[in-house]
């Protein structure tokens, strides 16, 4: 591996760790842009970058000092117009986010592309290897690593029967949740009192124990379990 080789794979390598464990913290913590599109945004930045450290590969043989090019501008055009087209596979299915990745992908797709119009094979192959590993590998590594899910959940309870605050984070606690926030509303002309909140658990199995529970619970008159994230 020669010098500008090696040179290359530091930059991108040192991009993938840190955007692999910024992605990290955010995926603990239930968020629907994770470790993947972290890792990829970061990697993708790092590419433009290296566009501009060699720019004397785009002009062999011409003396720079006749040419006046600022790279970062091209960079902008074709980055700002694949922006919306990574907006355009994003979608919002209920409290859920989807597509994130894909428009990283399509990013970091975008950069490659740079970079390979200018003849920068060196940097095409390992970002092309780099892009590969983070969709397939770290998507089994993420799906192995514990992390919070997190839910909205609402109950409804008759106003006359009506359940304490106190009560219900007895309840939620003993199947696993912590409570976020609570909220409350008044329905049908106040006799229906309904809370809203949002629950995160380390356990899936947690969603299941819990509707279970609060269908044997006769005060409940209706609920909802809304999963949030990617």
């Amino acid at each position: 591996m020669d010098r500008e080789w090696l040179n290359i794979f530091i930059h991108l390598l040192v991009a993938t760790i840190a955007g692999g464990i910024i992605g990290l913290e955010r995926s603990y913590h239930g968020r629907p842009a994770g470790f993947r599109t972290h890792t990829l945004v970061c990697v993708a930045s790092s590419l433009l970058m290296l566009v501009t450290m060699y720019q004397n590969k785009w002009f062999a043989g011409t003396a720079l000092e006749t040419v006046r090019v600022d790279p970062t501008r091209m960079a902008q055009g074709i980055m700002t117009g694949i922006g919306f087209l990574g907006a355009g596979v994003i979608m919002r299915e209920g409290l859920s986010v989807r597509g994130l990745t894909t428009a990283a992908s399509i990013w970091i797709t975008a950069a490659i592309g740079i970079l390979s119009g200018i003849g920068f094979y060196s940097a095409v192959l390992i970002a092309s290897v780099i892009t590969i590993g983070t969709l397939t590998v770290f998507r089994k590594i993420e799906n192995r690593m514990p992390s919070q899910i997190f839910a909205h959940l609402s109950i409804s309870v008759c106003r006359q029967n009506c359940m304490a605050e106190t009560g219900i984070r007895g309840l939620l606690s003993q199947n696993g949740f912590s409570v976020a926030n609570v909220s409350y509303q008044l329905l049908e002309k106040g006799e229906k009192l309904e809370y809203r909140m949002t629950v995160r658990t380390m356990d899936n199995g947690n969603i299941e124990k819990l509707s279970k529970t609060l269908m044997d619970l006769a005060s409940v008159i209706e609920f909802n379990i809304s999963m949030a994230g990617d």
